[in-house]
């Protein structure tokens, strides 16, 4: 199973929306997916219509409340079989506030691999693992990029751009140092894109300032929050529109760019 974070510490980049459709398509394209929703904002989780505090959710992995399977819903996407396609959720309420405190004050079990030793005990039934994270460094977010296998941060074109990515970096790097030594940042995600000389300029100034960039922009369209309220991926809520495209060729693009190492 490889797992991937979605992660910026700007608000309003595209983090969940990104983290829906990437799970979405790669199980449209034949793969067992996993999807967990780590920001106690839940967005990714009322998405997929299980957002209910008091339910088993990320908390419970990460305190030991509860083993990792049960934490596991499906979605309308989700399969039974073993080998077909699905898409399931492990969702996340404001319960992780005190779990990042129950584990902060935890003097026996390590704090930051706990979610990377959950994920171990069910690794084989998943192609991949989309991590949803909220826009801090906290210690479930830690605890993410400790089990992730690669990083993507989705940046919009804007004056603020830039901002908190090099945090994010440095973190990584961290990380890679100390804890996860094959942590690959994939690379900046541009979502919201415009044609128009001041996305382009931005574009060009962020593979300056950050190398890493892919090479698929997600295209803006006002239809993206119609796909939200409905609950339904923009692949399949308008599969025509320029977001829809641009989401299915960012998958590719991230398959074929792990898969080359």
């Amino acid at each position: 199973m490889r797992t991937v974070s979605i992660i910026n510490l700007k608000g309003g980049v595209g983090k969940t929306v990104t983290s829906i459709n990437m799970a979405y398509e790669l199980m449209r394209r034949g793969r067992r997916v996993l999807l967990i929703d780590c920001d106690k904002q839940g967005n990714t989780s009322k998405f997929f219509k299980c957002f209910s505090q008091g339910r088993t959710s990320l908390s419970d992995v990460l305190t030991g409340g509860a083993d990792i399977k049960a934490a596991i819903y499906e979605t309308d996407y989700s399969n039974p079989s073993d080998t077909a396609p699905t898409l399931d959720v492990i969702p996340a309420d404001m319960s992780l506030i005190n779990a990042a405190k129950q584990i902060d004050n935890d003097p026996i079990r390590p704090g930051v691999t706990r979610l990377k030793e959950a994920l171990a005990d069910i690794c084989r039934d998943y192609d991949y693992c989309v991590i949803d994270c909220a826009p801090d460094i906290n210690i479930p977010i830690v605890n993410a990029l400790v089990a992730s296998n690669d990083v993507v941060i989705p940046v919009v074109i804007d004056k603020f751009a830039f901002d908190g990515i090099a945090e994010v970096l440095g973190k990584i790097d961290e990380i890679r140092k100390w804890q996860n030594h094959e942590l690959n940042f994939a690379g900046c995600l541009v979502t919201s894109y415009r044609n128009n000389d001041l996305c382009n300029e931005g574009v060009e100034i962020l593979k300056e300032k950050f190398e890493k960039v892919f090479f698929t922009r997600i295209k803006w369209t006002p239809v993206m929050n119609k796909s939200t309220f409905a609950g339904v991926p923009i692949i399949e809520f308008s599969p025509r529109c320029g977001a829809a495209g641009s989401y299915k060729a960012f998958v590719e693009e991230y398959e074929r760019s792990v898969s080359n190492g």
